[in-house]
């Protein structure tokens, strides 16, 4: 058995070869065959052409409107008719007649009626109103001290000023309007405010608050 395995003849071996060759070539054969054909492709051209836009037309002009014209009817004034004549009838009445115009009427103005009368009352006139008065009670409170620095100084002087008076008689504020020295407006002053006394301004028996003109001299020979 194991020699009819290992050894071959010759004859046999060409033709297995032979097979082998056949097959190959079959195989080779099919390949080629069942290719697919490739055929090259030309390529493809493009035409690009110079393409412009149609020239734009001029714009048509449109034709104005005309204007209308509106038809109005004028009135025809009717033309004047020829009066017609008079026919004279003869009348057996003899009697003239004459036309009777009544005399004209005098003119007489329309009267307009008002209401009753009314008394129109005069504007009330205030009373004159009575300036202020020294009180005769306070006459010797009047006159101010002699203030000493013009005493030492043997200087005579004068104060003129304004004072308020109220309704009470009481002097409310003084101006200065002039002076010989500061020290004689200064004892002035704070006489006015002490000790002046006043009747008050009045008008028709009421007080007012008033303002009033005093003159004050100052003298060596009276000095206390």
């Amino acid at each position: 058995m194991y020699a009819n395995h290992r050894y071959q003849p010759p004859h046999s071996r060409g033709f297995s070869f032979g097979a082998a060759l056949a097959i190959n070539a079959a195989i080779i054969a099919g390949l080629i065959y069942s290719a697919p054909n490739i055929i090259g492709k030309e390529p493809i051209r493009f035409i690009i052409n110079d393409y412009k836009d149609p020239p734009v037309p001029p714009p048509v002009e449109q034709p104005k409107p005309q204007p209308k014209t509106v038809k109005r009817d004028v009135a025809r004034e009717p033309l004047p008719t020829a009066p017609k004549p008079e026919v004279l009838t003869k009348s057996d009445n003899t009697s003239a007649t004459t036309d009777v115009i009544d005399p004209p009427q005098p003119f007489q103005p329309k009267v307009i009626e008002t209401g009753p009368p009314t008394t129109v009352e005069p504007p009330k006139v205030l009373p004159p109103l009575m300036g202020a008065e020294q009180d005769p009670r306070y006459l010797k409170d009047f006159q101010p001290e002699y203030p000493s620095s013009e005493l030492r100084a043997q200087r005579d002087g004068q104060v003129r000023v304004r004072v308020r008076i109220g309704v009470d008689g009481r002097v409310k504020e003084v101006q200065q309007l002039g002076t010989t020295s500061t020290a004689f407006f200064e004892v002035t002053k704070r006489q006015a405010l002490g000790k002046w006394r006043f009747k008050p301004a009045s008008r028709g028996g009421v007080p007012e608050e008033s303002w009033k003109v005093m003159n004050v001299r100052f003298e060596l020979e009276n000095a206390r």
